[in-house]
């Protein structure tokens, strides 16, 4: 099957890793993600756009130093060039998905723990899709 159909709700919910590549297409790519208690994304730059969405847990999100607090069903448009970071301030883990456009990272990337992704020099996207 061509493209991506499923619960997004509860793909974001059940997921347990720091960061999950679930599809990835040509021009957009599909990512969960799950943060600790005080665990952030971490402060980040990127050359493309960027829709996040926030399915459970609160804390903030912050774009070129303006800082919101967010909680279940918040979304967030980080446009290109913003420096952007989303921090866990709540007790439960936060469960997030976001759609990068064009793709991050590497079609199927796994991170169990951000300690991981940052361990990893080759994340970023090949010009290989799901398909």
């Amino acid at each position: 099957m061509k493209g991506y159909i499923d619960n997004i709700e509860r793909a974001t919910k059940e997921n347990e890793n720091f960061r999950k590549v679930l599809y990835t297409a040509a021009h957009t790519q599909l990512v969960v993600m799950s943060l600790k208690p005080g665990e952030e994304i971490g402060e980040e730059i990127h050359d493309l756009a960027q829709f996040i969405r926030v399915e459970e847990g609160s804390g903030v999100a912050i774009l070129d130093g303006v800082e919101k607090p967010v909680e279940d069903d918040f979304a967030i448009i980080v446009p290109a060039g913003a420096r952007h970071n989303v921090i866990n301030t709540g007790d439960e883990p936060m469960k997030l998905y976001t759609l990068y456009s064009p793709p991050e990272h590497k079609d199927g990337t796994v991170h169990a723990t951000k300690a991981d992704a940052e361990a990893d020099p080759d994340d970023h996207f090949d010009g290989k899709t799901t398909e």
